[in-house]
């Protein structure tokens, strides 16, 4: 693959000069307007071996374009809240709005490859985690971003004569760092780590471009014009979404859920002579788990869907008694706000990812994407479809980094649920839990319940 790079064409000085200029121009023409209809988030992800210039792009990047406009993220070595949070937490906070354009320099990609090149991962780790990638990326074209990912490319040769090259100037004798040398000494194994990464990731919605670096200049041109043929792309019109991925399917229950209504709940209504000191007994227990040196290495996600006046704040209110308040959120979720639909559906969750040690609960969640959406006419149809491989996706980065994930779905009658709405708005301090949208979606909730026992079956239970 890397041997048969072709070289880019030679021009003389005017030449180039003329061509940036026209590029530069262009670029920010191309950007105005993709910033103006606020539609499509760009992300540019710069990655190859040390010392082809991948900094030098990124700059010169920011400097043909209004860096107003961007957001450059570069990622090293894990920091302390990265180490404590799930593999792709960090890049979720990266993404760009609509509109808008993220540089994204050492992502997903570099990690990943320089882990399987220096054998810290094996290959069924290196695979899982490029499927994990792949599903990362077809989510980003869903929701209508470019992605283009370029790969700068030098030989062994080159790249040891540019390391002496900058080591023999005083100037920029810094820029070699012993961790360059010990990539190009492993070169061989870096490029054909690297070729599997990029054939098993090409995809046409997400496409890698391989660059000869071996000229800077000629490097960012190249970089540059692809950038502008794909912004003018997307400017022409929302291009077709990309069809499902064909990848290994995730577990299953084995057994489809019962239907809500089976559901095991209790057979007939507890005293508070035997309820309290039951609920105190396993808020003790609750307790003492949580204080287990264990759990540092762990987290805790509680999620509570169900009816509305199904009972989800009481059941959460019990659990939080138990708890440390210094370690614990409670994260209610209402509609997504004008900020958060310019992200991906997902990303306001990401943002809430507990760290280790800590607790997170949820009183509705991501699962409002299959359900209130869906029932309500939010979600297009295509959008909720394929929220069901997004939802397992994510818990499982979740579950996969340590997580304990407890999902609830709280039921109840329509005859009970109509009597505690009654109950609530002859209650001067429970009215503000009578909402209009609530009412509307008491009168849907006949189309809602069936919608329950699909998710329940298709969804992998943590």
């Amino acid at each position: 693959m890397f041997d048969a790079l072709t070289p880019l064409q030679a021009m003389d000085d005017g030449q180039f000069d003329r061509a940036v200029a026209r590029l530069r121009a262009d670029l920010l023409d191309a950007q105005y307007s993709i910033l103006e209809q606020a539609r499509t988030p760009v992300i540019l992800l710069i990655a190859g071996v040390a010392g082809a210039g991948r900094g030098v792009v990124v700059n010169t990047l920011n400097e043909w374009m209004d860096p107003r406009h961007i957001r450059t993220s570069a990622f090293g070595p894990r920091d302390e809240a990265e180490r404590l949070r799930p593999h792709m937490w960090r890049f979720w906070q990266a993404l760009p709005s609509r509109g808008r354009t993220a540089i994204v320099f050492e992502a997903w990609f570099s990690e990943t490859i320089r882990d399987r090149v220096d054998r810290r991962i094996k290959r069924p780790a290196f695979d899982r985690t490029l499927q994990s990638i792949r599903r990362f990326e077809h989510m980003l074209a869903m929701e209508d971003a470019v992605v283009l990912k370029f790969w700068l490319h030098l030989d062994a040769d080159t790249q040891r004569a540019r390391f002496k090259a900058l080591e023999k100037d005083a100037a920029t004798r810094w820029r070699v760092t012993p961790e360059d040398w010990h990539e190009h000494r492993h070169h061989r194994r870096l490029c054909k780590v690297a070729e599997k990464a990029i054939r098993e990731t090409d995809d046409p919605h997400a496409p890698w471009h391989l660059i000869d670096a071996r000229d800077t200049r000629l490097c960012e041109l190249a970089v540059g014009r692809i950038v502008l043929r794909a912004l003018r792309v997307a400017l022409a019109g929302r291009p077709a979404r990309p069809a499902p991925l064909l990848l290994p399917s995730m577990a299953v229950a084995e057994a489809p859920a019962a239907p809500v209504s089976e559901a095991v709940g209790a057979t007939r209504p507890m005293t508070k002579a035997l309820y309290q000191p039951a609920l105190e007994a396993l808020q003790g227990r609750l307790n003492l788990l949580l204080r287990q040196p264990a759990f540092d290495a762990r987290s805790l996600v509680l999620v509570f869907e169900g009816m509305d006046a199904a009972g989800k704040g009481g059941a959460i209110r019990r659990i939080t008694h138990a708890l440390d308040a210094r370690f614990y959120r409670v994260h209610p979720v209402a509609a997504p706000s004008e900020h958060e639909r310019k992200y991906p559906w997902l990303w306001r969750f990401w943002r809430d990812v507990p760290r280790n040690g800590r607790a997170a609960l949820f009183d509705r969640s991501w699962y409002g994407r299959v359900l209130v959406e869906r029932v309500e006419g939010f979600a297009e149809p295509e959008d909720w479809a394929r929220a069901y491989d997004e939802i397992n996706a994510f818990e499982q980065e979740w579950v996969a980094h340590g997580a304990v994930v407890c999902k609830f779905w709280l039921d109840v009658s329509p005859d009970e649920q109509l009597k505690r709405f009654n109950e609530r708005s002859r209650t001067r301090f429970k009215r503000f839990k009578i909402t209009q949208a609530m009412r509307r979606l008491f009168r849907k909730s006949a189309s809602l319940r069936p919608k329950i026992s699909p998710r329940k079956k298709l969804l992998k239970r943590s």
